[in-house]
């Protein structure tokens, strides 16, 4: 955990070299990631197109850039323009190890964390599986018209219609370098095939869309009717737990409500005990939604969660709506 830490840190940090031992990993890395593209791009690796529509949603970097909660915006602005999606995930931090279609109360540590979120917070039908086209088949029997790939950009076993590529604009690309010797899964050449690209705070360049993600009311974990004003926070000392790409960002935004934390990052996914969250004060705990969803068994009655909203233009919507109306697939 120490070499990784010290190696996202030199990613993002100004004028720090990689590693030298990394740099030639990252063209070996590049290399097959290279060939790779280029045989399903040629055919000689088969890409499975569905009846219906796929979106995929996914970045080129590494880390906490935004795609959950796009994927959540897209199922629900999308569903208001007529569609009925679905969402399609690895199902990553999950034990299962076949495709499965997810019920209305699913177990994280079986489905993993974000498609567990995913389904609470849209209500549509998610599917998970390393095989991604077999997972999609099992929403295709729930009856979607329209598939949202979270994640999975570099997934190309699975066809696909759109390509939105989620960009965390504060972060940004780092040094630019491959991995290890820097964040990025494909190079930025990638982005000029992509459909859409989306910026996550920060600065949009031009051409990409803003994002924001917008807090919401904190929600008991305890009874989830109960729900608390931000605001109601600010001015006192709480506990603010991340286990997500970015805990920075999470824990900015709560300074931002003027609530003074004791910040505990975790690990992407981590899975917690209950005594990593006793702090033995009896402050409040505020957690991401992310989070919440593993914790609900172990949870106290001072424990919330923070959800968040992904704030985006409706002319994206629109956009994607009539670029997918444009195909042979659905008739609307």
């Amino acid at each position: 955990m120490a070499i990784a830490d010290d190696l996202q840190r030199r990613w993002y940090a100004r004028g720090a070299a990689p590693p030298w031992w990394t740099l030639p990993v990252a063209a070996v890395f590049g290399g097959v990631s290279c060939l790779r593209r280029g045989l399903y791009r040629h055919g000689w690796l088969k890409s499975t197109h569905l009846p219906v529509p796929v979106i995929v949603a996914g970045n080129i970097s590494v880390g906490g850039a935004g795609k959950t909660p796009l994927t959540i915006a897209l199922a629900e602005g999308l569903r208001a323009r007529g569609f009925k999606p679905g969402v399609v995930s690895r199902g990553y931090s999950g034990s299962a190890r076949v495709p499965m279609l997810l019920d209305a109360q699913p177990d994280p540590a079986i489905v993993g964390d974000e498609p567990a979120l995913i389904r609470s917070r849209t209500g549509a039908p998610v599917a998970i599986g390393a095989d991604r086209v077999a997972a999609s088949r099992l929403l295709l029997e729930a009856g979607v018209d329209l598939i949202i790939a979270d994640d999975g950009l570099q997934h190309y076993a699975l066809g696909r219609d759109v390509e939105i590529c989620v960009v965390d604009g504060e972060r940004r690309f780092g040094n630019q370098q491959l991995l290890p010797a820097g964040p990025l899964r494909e190079p930025l050449v990638r982005l000029r095939t992509v459909d859409f690209i989306v910026c996550n705070g920060g600065e949009p360049q031009s051409g990409e869309i803003p994002m924001r993600l917008a807090l919401r009311d904190a929600v008991s974990l305890v009874d989830p009717t109960r729900k608390r004003s931000l605001a109601d926070f600010a001015g006192t000392r709480v506990h603010a737990v991340a286990g997500i790409g970015n805990p920075p960002r999470f824990f900015k935004s709560l300074r931002g409500r003027g609530i003074g934390i004791i910040e505990h990052p975790f690990p992407d996914h981590h899975r917690y005990t209950a005594t990593e969250l006793d702090f033995g004060d009896g402050a409040p705990v505020l957690m991401t939604e992310k989070d919440a969803v593993k914790c609900r068994a172990l949870a106290a009655g001072h424990w919330w969660s923070v959800p968040v909203s992904a704030v985006l233009p409706d002319s994206l919507f629109d956009d994607v709506a009539s670029k997918l109306r444009r195909k042979d697939q659905v008739v609307f």
